[in-house]
């Protein structure tokens, strides 16, 4: 090899040496990069978060008064009602009401051609004035042959003048008795109401001919006071029955609600319950009677029946905002600690009634649970409380600022 070739030789490794240095740096470098983000920061090089506070609004338990009315669907029903017969047949002479009027017990409904049935009094009253005479005559009799000589008259002369006194005595019951029957039949041409109501569709007109095997000339339901029937349950039944007999039964308050959804006006009064119960329904049915000036309500017509006490309870409620659904069935809300965090709590409450609910269980009066802003809260958490927003759940008092 010459001195060129060596030269070029030597100057070659140099370079190489160079190009390699620089590609281990490189990696260094990259290496270290790599590195740098991999390898896990210290504990104070990490950013700190700030802590979220939650604004919630909360309310105290408080008493208040519990009165949510038991719903059941009742029936009207007349007190009385009737059907008018005619009593003894005949042609129809006066009709003295108009379909659908309100009658008075005793008023006159019928008038039916009487002229025979007044014949038959006349007779009647003959025949009884005669066997009245007849009687009298036997009865002189009968006196003389008391008083006369027992020479001059037989046994059987005296025992024929006492038979002929009875006998005559009998005519006349007998003529009484008929007289009765007939002013009855007389009477009974004029058919009068039995009872105070409404009367309805007539069957029978002036000149129709009439008779009892014919069927009810028209019907009279009573509406004033009306009755208003619903069933009660076997325990329920049993449990107000016992509250009776200890005195401690509750007085009821009885309203209506009409079918269009209107309250009725009047309130009605306890008037009876049934004397068996029901074996298909293991129902009783009890009664009630409600003023029915305005014949708002009709018999046979469906109602609903409130029942609330008259005297309320009154019991430790919660906001019904404040209570949510929990797994398995149950119900909890967040109730507010003292250091201002939150502890969620099962509770156990009573049907809502006028957005407060009762509390059977869970809470304590005074206790402050979170009405608004429950969404976001976890056990333990802090919050920061705010003045709830007000309305007509929470205060029975509040007023609108927006006039309608």
């Amino acid at each position: 090899m010459n001195d060129n070739e060596e030269a070029n030789k030597s100057k070659g490794g140099a370079i190489g040496a160079v190009i390699g240095t620089l590609v281990l740096a490189a990696a260094c470098a990259v290496g270290g990069w790599i590195a740098n983000d991999l390898w896990p920061k210290k504990e104070a090089e990490k950013p700190q978060m700030p802590q979220m506070v939650t604004t919630v609004a909360v309310k105290a338990v408080e008493e208040r008064v519990y009165n949510l009315p038991e719903k059941f669907v009742a029936h009207a029903e007349a007190m009385q009602e009737v059907d008018l017969l005619p009593q003894v047949d005949g042609y129809i002479k006066e009709i003295k009401f108009k379909e659908g009027d309100i009658v008075k017990a005793g008023s006159v409904l019928y008038v039916l051609d009487d002229e025979r049935y007044r014949a038959v009094a006349n007779q009647r009253k003959a025949d009884l004035e005669a066997a009245e005479a007849e009687a009298r005559r036997a009865e002189r009799y009968w006196e003389r042959m008391q008083k006369a000589d027992a020479r001059g008259i037989t046994q059987k002369e005296r025992d024929d003048a006492e038979a002929g006194a009875d006998k005559a005595k009998a005519a006349v019951l007998q003529a009484k008795a008929n007289l009765v029957v007939a002013e009855y039949d007389l009477k009974k041409a004029v058919v009068v109401a039995p009872i105070s109501g409404q009367i309805g569709k007539t069957s029978a007109h002036v000149g129709d001919y009439v008779a009892p095997s014919k069927g009810a000339l028209a019907r009279i339901v009573q509406i004033d006071p009306i009755r208003v029937t619903f069933p009660l349950t076997d325990r329920a039944y049993i449990g107000w029955r016992a509250a009776l007999k200890k005195g401690k039964a509750p007085d009821y308050r009885m309203r209506l609600i009409l079918p269009d959804g209107s309250e009725y006006g009047e309130e009605g009064k306890w008037d009876f319950d049934d004397n068996e119960m029901s074996k298909d329904t293991a129902t009783i049915i009890m009664r009630l009677s409600f003023p029915n000036p305005d014949r708002m309500l009709i018999p046979n017509s469906y109602v609903t029946l409130l029942t609330d006490r008259k005297v309320p309870p009154k019991m430790a409620s919660i906001p019904q905002q404040a209570i949510f659904d929990l797994t398995g069935g149950s119900q909890g809300v967040w109730v507010l600690k003292d250091d201002e965090t939150v502890e969620e709590r099962v509770v156990e409450v009573r049907e809502m009634s006028e957005g407060w609910s009762p509390v059977v269980s869970g809470l304590k009066l005074g206790e402050k649970v979170v009405i608004s802003g429950t969404g976001k809260l976890a056990p333990g958490m802090k919050v920061k409380v705010v003045e709830p927003t007000m309305n007509d759940d929470l205060d029975p008092n509040y007023q609108s600022p927006v006039k309608e």
